[in-house]
């Protein structure tokens, strides 16, 4: 029988990578693997990390192979029908944070929620907060309600946390007003490469492309915010690393003001806002 040590030595992964996957394999924790890595484990374990590693070979990512991806110190369950969260996008939940600062029972729209990372970051930092997560995928939506049943209070699902199954704002109730609009929507140009390398290639393609310029989305949800922002609400989207200057253009025409990039923590531009006064 194979042991932990003895199979993290024959792997051709990256170790780390294999740690990694072997942990989620045997529900063991990193001190485990260093302190019962010469116990022999059941063949179905050993069958189970050799699928894995097999599958993380082809490419798959190891955030789909774990189910799992921590963010904003909350672990999210991950699956091929949505978008993987990235540490960039922390950024945005900060600077939504920072804009309902100081307003009690702020209402708060994410547009295309997808594992709802961005909606359930929010609200987990905010109890008062009323939060609407939108995903036209029913099935990303079944993901962002399992990850808020798990990581926030029963009482607040369904009540300060709803979702809604719409393309953007199609479906939303035009008489609810937000004091901030946030979405981290597709903004991969159509002909991009990188579409079809690393993770990118297994991930839902929709929540990564618009099938277009990158920013047909982005004209949407600007053309759209400002009637349903509330009087000197925000509106704060991710986007390229290449489109700051695209975005912020887009919101002046609209007539927002107060418009402005935030530099996450490589320096790049990563997301775009400004404010709407009715």
């Amino acid at each position: 029988m194979s042991t932990a040590a003895e199979l993290l030595r024959a792997s051709s992964l990256p170790q780390l990578e294999a740690r990694i996957l072997l942990m989620h394999v045997l529900g063991w924790r990193r001190t485990e693997l260093i302190t019962r890595d010469r116990e022999p484990l059941d063949a179905d374990a050993v069958a189970r990390f050799e699928a894995l590693a097999a599958r993380r070979l082809n490419g798959e990512p190891i955030v789909q192979l774990t189910g799992k991806r921590e963010f904003f110190g909350l672990d999210f369950d991950v699956t091929p029908d949505v978008l993987i969260p990235r540490p960039e996008t922390e950024l945005l939940v900060e600077t939504a944070l920072g804009a309902i600062a100081g307003t009690p029972g702020a209402r708060v729209l994410d547009l295309g929620t997808g594992t709802g990372a961005i909606a359930v970051s929010i609200a987990h930092a905010r109890p008062d907060a009323r939060v609407w997560a939108v995903d036209r995928s029913p099935c990303a939506l079944e993901v962002a309600r399992r990850n808020a049943a798990n990581l926030l209070d029963a009482n607040r699902v369904g009540g300060a946390l709803g979702f809604v199954e719409s393309d953007w704002t199609a479906k939303l109730d035009p008489s609810l007003l937000f004091e901030v609009i946030v979405s981290n929507p597709p903004y991969i140009a159509s002909g991009d490469p990188h579409l079809e390398q690393g993770d990118l290639r297994f991930e839902p393609r929709g929540a990564l492309t618009d099938e277009a310029d990158g920013l047909s989305a982005i004209r949407t949800i600007v053309e759209k915010g400002p009637f349903l922002l509330a009087n000197n609400g925000a509106l704060w989207l991710e986007h390229g690393y290449d489109q700051a200057d695209a975005a912020r253009r887009l919101l002046q025409v609209r007539g927002f003001t107060d418009v402005r990039s935030m530099r996450d923590l490589a320096g790049i531009e990563r997301c775009s806002g400004g404010v709407f006064t009715a």
